[in-house]
């Protein structure tokens, strides 16, 4: 029996094909959209800490930025809570930063609100704080908006003015310092993580060398009194050089009249060494430096987990914690 050969249709096989390309592009388009709706519901998945986790926008010079507010549960009518005001690093958002930092869980157990401004992408690609652009006034501008959020919280929210604190990791502690010498009646305490002190740049390429620790801050005479002032660094830190610390210290120290004390080692179990440095007004710790030997360019005590975290260091949130208490209880 004779077989017969028959030719192939090529419009089937372009419709098969069509079909097949069109299956896949479905399904990658479909798997585009689910890492796009995870990226989504993480970013808004509240960090660790029994609270709620309050999102909302403020408007300044420097335009609108968003920000997160941790509230603890059962806030009483009437009841007037501290305030912390954390600023985040490059590369970093207000919710990782807390999930780095675990302020919330410090917060949480001493009842106090913090806010987490964010930095908006369109404003600093690497999604860093505009702390040295003080020559093209963007630094003023971003601190505007960031006290437009702070004016707002305190406005909306049970917040006991009196008792506000700022604190910030690299750019963000660096913006908390500019915020500080800028508005010291606003602030009870500020603490400066691995920052640079204010005054020692103007623009983005001053910036590098005074992360180097090359340029000198201002000086402080004739300014007004600035708030109390912890800083922690580390000395294995190749980002921000550790002498920006000794800057900010002795800035803050000529600032408020302080005396520099005996500097000693401190080391809690198996975590980092660091060396403290205080700084006094009468019997009162105004200024603290804290310089930790094996830490770098990381958040210290924070949750590994997290980029620009070192959880073998001391606990940074409750050492802020602590040092904004006791300015509380001297205020008192």
């Amino acid at each position: 029996m004779s077989r017969r050969r028959v030719k192939a249709d090529p419009g089937a096989a372009t419709l098969r094909l069509m079909r097949t390309m069109t299956q896949l592009s479905m399904k990658n388009s479909s798997q585009a959209m689910k890492r796009a709706t995870d990226t989504a519901a993480a970013q808004s998945k509240p960090p660790p800490g029994a609270g709620t986790w309050i999102k909302g926008h403020a408007i300044g010079t420097g335009g609108m930025r968003r920000y997160f507010l941790f509230r603890p549960h059962g806030v009483a009518i009437g009841e007037r809570l501290p305030l912390i005001v954390m600023l985040h690093g490059c590369s970093q958002n207000a919710r990782n930063f807390a999930s780095s930092t675990r302020m919330n869980a410090v917060a949480a157990r001493a009842r106090a609100l913090v806010l987490y401004p964010e930095q908006d992408l369109r404003f600093n690609p690497q999604g860093c704080w505009n702390w040295y652009d003080t020559k093209s006034g963007q630094a003023n501008a971003e601190a505007s908006s960031l006290m437009a959020a702070i004016n707002q919280v305190c406005l909306f929210y049970p917040v006991d003015r009196k008792s506000v604190a700022i604190a910030g990791f690299s750019a963000g502690a660096s913006m908390a310092a500019l915020l500080a010498s800028k508005h010291p009646e606003r602030f009870r305490a500020v603490a400066m993580h691995s920052g640079v002190p204010p005054g020692s740049a103007r623009s983005a390429a001053s910036a590098v060398t005074a992360m180097g620790g090359l340029h000198r801050s201002a000086t402080a005479n004739g300014l007004n009194r600035w708030p109390p002032l912890l800083v922690v660094h580390g000395r294995k830190d190749r980002v921000v050089a550790v002498k920006n610390a000794h800057n900010a210290a002795h800035l803050w120290a000529s600032s408020l009249g302080a005396r520099e004390g005996t500097p000693r080692t401190v080391q809690r179990g198996k975590r980092y060494a660091s060396t403290v440095t205080d700084f006094r007004v009468g019997r009162n710790v105004v200024v603290s430096l804290n310089e930790i030997n094996d830490l770098g360019h990381s958040w210290s005590g924070g949750d590994n987990k997290q980029r620009f975290s070192d959880a073998a260091g001391p606990d940074t949130s409750r050492m802020i914690w602590r040092f904004f208490e006791r300015q509380l209880q001297n205020a008192g």
